[in-house]
């Protein structure tokens, strides 16, 4: 039962960001004899009970007693080893290296976070002398590195302290590093963290400083001609993701260690975010920058996939947070360059962020796909099949509340942040331009645009109407006109640098290589985009922009063909496409009996062909019949 109370208290500090950003702290439960703590890389807001790491306490408390070793890094690898061998048979799991921390705390919970209010106290010049006010009670540890060597000192001052007042602490705040909470009931546990928070939002209103982060208003503009830039500029061998915030004052320097962790020691600040900024930054810090701050325009946010990146834009709003706070107490205290350089080479930390983002993410991880026409039918399977390769699949579609459901449908599946949903109606060039517009604020930029968005009306040419004509035309071949003219200077943009190339993937049909009996605006209009994709890829080649069009078969199980009042099974069968047919069945047989693999095209077939088109090298201007054998090229 009270492995259940921990985890619902993990959880429960886990999705409040006044509490919590990117997964940073760890919680416990004791009983008589073993210890369940959080491990390294899992989030406290998608914890499970199964989760977290069972420890022989007694094997835990051995590393108190370890002797003197030639060297830190000797002493390290002997406590790494030693809660290694703590951990029980029947569990796994890296423990955090602050087990030793929650097992001296003698209470049954014990909750370790970094609260911005909190570190505006910790980070603070004077917030040692303020705390010793404000909490009396509370035992203050000033900065030791994480590992052993910390625990060790919490394990020292805890003696003190109870010698001193004759029971343990409660309350444990860290310098630059936030502050443990022990009681026996998880309810106290809330109480005591919420009596912390209250008196520190008074303090902060004494001085009149405010608890709102002081933002300007963000140039869209200006993030519009510069974040697909940065995508190549800042990117490790393939483009970053670049969000970008309203403008705010960042960190001057290092606060924390989950800082340092995501969003480095260091912000790039710059009136023009340029290569040769970029690569002064890079040749005095010995890294690229994480965040980018442009004073009145934008704060950009950069890591190699959409989850990662935004989790750098929590880390640097919170440390900008943090920063402004420190001055109820005192003004700034950044960490040394020693405890700096000692965070950013920790293996530990370095761990934590390799698991928590994922270690593999599928052969397009970190690219960014728009998908057209992606709130259902292939254009949502396709979707799907990118997202599970490691892709951001943004969902565009006219419907948004349809592309929206889609997006949580995909994150449900694959993990938060696989997917985001955007408005657009492709046959108009202004909801295209604003749509981009939102992409580039958003992510940076695109990687792939997979223009699947597609309509068909059915009937003979001596009856089709003017109107359902041009409604096939607009969005056909017109939409993959507009959706082309606005991605391709972004695009250009983003392989302006490097040697990155981008792809323009057009969702054709097996219409656009054969004629369509009593079909022909549809096959009009995808004969057409094949000359587009052609023309397409002669001018952009020049862009490094890559234009293939693929050409699936029939998806017979989508609403396409299937929806009972508007699907081609209905219409062929109303306008009398198939000669005899009586039934829906009967349309359904007949084309099911055209192809040689006898049965329908899926979205995962086509999902390999896009697949194939963006790693190919040396391919562009094709069109690749996906039809399982019922239209082959000559």
């Amino acid at each position: 039962m009270s492995l259940k109370s921990i985890t619902e208290l993990s959880t429960y500090f886990g999705l409040n960001p006044d509490y919590v950003l990117g997964g940073g702290g760890n919680t416990s439960f004791k009983d008589g004899k073993f210890l369940y703590v959080k491990p390294s890389g899992i989030s406290l807001a998608s914890i499970t009970e199964k989760d977290f790491v069972k420890m022989e306490r007694e094997k835990v408390r051995a590393v108190f007693t370890i002797g003197e070793f030639a060297t830190a890094a000797e002493r390290e690898a002997v406590v790494k080893k030693m809660l290694a061998d703590a951990v029980c048979y029947d569990s796994s799991g890296r423990p955090s290296v602050e087990a030793p921390l929650h097992e001296l705390i003698p209470t049954a919970f014990v909750v370790h976070l970094h609260p911005a209010a909190v570190n505006g106290m910790t980070c603070g010049k004077n917030g040692k002398e303020i705390c010793a006010a404000l909490f009396p009670e509370a035992l203050w540890i000033d900065y030791i590195d994480p590992g052993f060597t910390l625990a060790s000192a919490v394990y020292q001052a805890a003696l003190d302290y109870k010698q001193a007042k004759g029971r343990d602490p409660q309350v444990i705040f860290l310098q630059n590093h936030g502050v443990f909470v022990g009681a026996d009931e998880a309810e106290s546990i809330r109480s005591i963290y919420q009596a912390i928070m209250d008196k520190l939002a008074g303090h902060y209103q004494k001085h009149g400083v405010p608890l709102k982060l002081n933002t300007g208003e963000k140039d869209v503009q200006f993030v519009f001609e510069n974040a697909p830039v940065l995508r190549s500029l800042l990117g490790s061998g393939t483009p970053a993701t670049v969000i970008s915030l309203p403008p705010f004052k960042v960190a001057a320097g290092a606060l924390t260690p989950d800082h340092i962790v995501y969003a480095k020691s260091f912000c790039l600040e710059t009136e023009t975010p340029n290569l040769d900024a970029v690569v002064a930054f890079e040749a005095k810090y010995g890294y690229k920058p994480k965040v980018v701050s442009v004073p009145g325009k934008a704060v950009f946010c950069v890591a190699d996939t959409y989850k990662d990146a935004l989790t750098v834009a929590g880390l640097a709003t919170d440390a900008a947070k943090v920063q402004a706070w420190t001055a109820a107490f005192g003004g700034c205290l950044f960490m040394s360059d020693k405890a700096r350089g000692f965070i950013e080479n920790w293996e530990v930390e370095s761990y934590r962020k390799q698991v928590s983002s994922g270690k593999s993410g599928g052969r397009l991880k970190g690219k960014i796909a728009v998908i057209t026409g992606g709130a259902q039918g292939f254009g949502f399977g396709i979707a799907e099949e990118l997202a599970a390769e490691g892709a951001l699949a943004v969902i565009v579609d006219m419907n948004r509340q349809g592309a929206e459901g889609a997006a949580a449908v995909i994150n449900s599946k694959f993990g938060s942040s696989c997917s985001i949903a955007l408005e657009v109606n492709i046959s108009s060039e202004e909801s295209v331009q604003k749509m981009m517009s939102e992409l580039v604020e958003r992510c940076g930029g695109i990687d792939i645009l997979v223009a699947n968005a597609g309509v068909l009306r059915a009937g003979s040419v001596k009856t089709m109407t003017l109107k359902d004509w041009e409604f096939v035309t607009d969005i056909n071949y017109t939409g993959y006109f507009l959706c082309t003219k606005h991605v391709a200077p972004v695009m250009a943009l983003q392989n302006k640098h490097g040697n990155n190339w981008t792809d323009i993937v057009q969702i054709n049909s097996k219409s656009g290589l054969t004629g369509s009996n009593r079909n022909g605006a549809y096959a009009g209009s995808k004969f057409g985009t094949i000359g587009l994709t052609q023309s397409f890829a002669l001018e952009l080649v020049e862009d490094k922009i890559k234009v293939n069009s693929i050409c699936p078969g029939n998806f017979f199980d989508g609403p396409l063909w299937s929806d009972p009042e508007k699907g081609l099974f209905v219409q062929y069968l109303n306008s009398g496409k198939v000669p005899g047919a009586l039934t829906i069945g009967d349309v359904k047989a007949f084309y099911e009996a055209k192809v040689p693999m006898n049965r329908g095209c899926f979205p995962a077939d086509v999902a390999k062909a896009i697949i194939y088109v963006v790693e190919q090298k040396y391919e562009t201007g094709q069109a690749i019949p996906v039809t399982g054998g019922q239209v082959m090229l000559n």
